[in-house]
């Protein structure tokens, strides 16, 4: 009898405590599944709230607003070395990526329409076109200079005075000039177009090209304007022996080539430290990224950031907030 006893009390006490301990595990992973669900939704919150802040962010960099710093001092003293600026896409008419982001790899691009043209006098970020022997620049670099020429326009530097259309341009209030000017008579190999025997202070007259201009091509100015014409998108272009410019392997009679884009004439405030369009040549409308507009935050990029304190120190309190005219 005690042996059977002992046999019930041991099936009774098993059953229930099984029982017992099947709905207590349940309810502990019950609990776990909950706080892991709770767990993944917050982080699956944080993420989507980064994901769309990051696409937030890239389309008012693609179509509104892009930050940049200016790291030389060829628009001093409109712009100083330090100075970092908001440049507005959607003024000229805002573009779609122009290279895939951190390389050198160029994309075609749409462009939206702007609500105005580039003038006379603003300053302008643009993609630069390259140097005016190479075909197209090596890096994506973004160049910003200030438009003294539109499409048409006709550009005379007579002793470091800017003449436009036969009239004085008037210089930037903050513009500037370093040393004396060259004499006339002492060419600038460096100076677009090639072989024209200019220099930066007695430069020109040239004409602005627009679509549908006539340029006339012979002997003498072949080499200055054979790169002009292969970066307009031809692939050969040649002057025979008799005479003859053949363009992608068609002669144009009477060397006559038409233009087939708009150009504007880009120059820097710092009129003998600046590498603009007297140098590399014309800058394709096509080419403008935005107007520059206000500058945010400026100091004295000359200092590292190893000397934090000394480099906050340098912080420029009047430029901040200050629109770039």
């Amino acid at each position: 009898m005690k042996s059977s006893v002992k046999q019930k009390d041991k099936k009774s006490d098993s059953k229930p405590t099984s029982k017992v301990f099947l709905k207590k595990e349940t309810t502990a992973n019950g609990k776990k599944d909950i706080q892991q669900k709770k767990k993944k939704s917050k982080i699956r919150e944080y993420i989507d709230a980064l994901l769309y802040a990051a696409i937030f962010a890239f389309l008012i960099k693609i179509f509104l607003f892009e930050a940049y710093r200016i790291p030389t001092g060829s628009m001093e003293n409109t712009l100083l070395v330090g100075d970092f600026l908001l440049v507005t896409k959607f003024t000229y008419g805002a573009t779609t990526p122009r290279n895939v982001p951190f390389t050198d790899i160029r994309l075609p691009y749409g462009k939206l329409p702007g609500f105005k043209d580039p003038k006379r006098g603003d300053v302008i970020v643009f993609d630069f076109p390259g140097e005016r022997d190479e075909l197209e620049s090596r890096e994506v670099l973004n160049y910003i200079k200030r438009c003294v020429g539109l499409p048409g326009d006709t550009i005379h530097v007579i002793n470091r005075t800017l003449y436009v259309n036969s009239r004085v341009f008037p210089n930037s209030p903050f513009s500037k000039f370093i040393g004396n000017p060259l004499p006339q008579n002492v060419p600038n190999p460096r100076i677009f177009p090639a072989g024209s025997n200019w220099n930066e202070d007695f430069y020109g007259p040239i004409r602005v090209p627009k679509s549908g201009d006539i340029l006339k091509i012979d002997s003498a100015n072949f080499e200055g304007w054979k790169m002009f014409i292969l970066k307009e998108g031809h692939k050969e272009v040649n002057f025979t022996a008799d005479k003859k410019l053949i363009v992608d392997g068609q002669e144009l009679q009477g060397g006559m080539y038409t233009v087939q884009r708009d150009y504007l004439f880009m120059m820097g405030d710092n009129r003998n430290n600046s590498l603009d369009s007297r140098f590399w040549g014309f800058m394709p409308m096509e080419n403008v990224v935005g107007e520059a507009f206000i500058i945010y935050w400026s100091w004295d990029a000359n200092i590292s950031f190893a000397d934090f304190f000394r480099l906050l120190g340098s912080i420029r309190w009047d430029r901040l907030g200050t629109l770039i005219k």
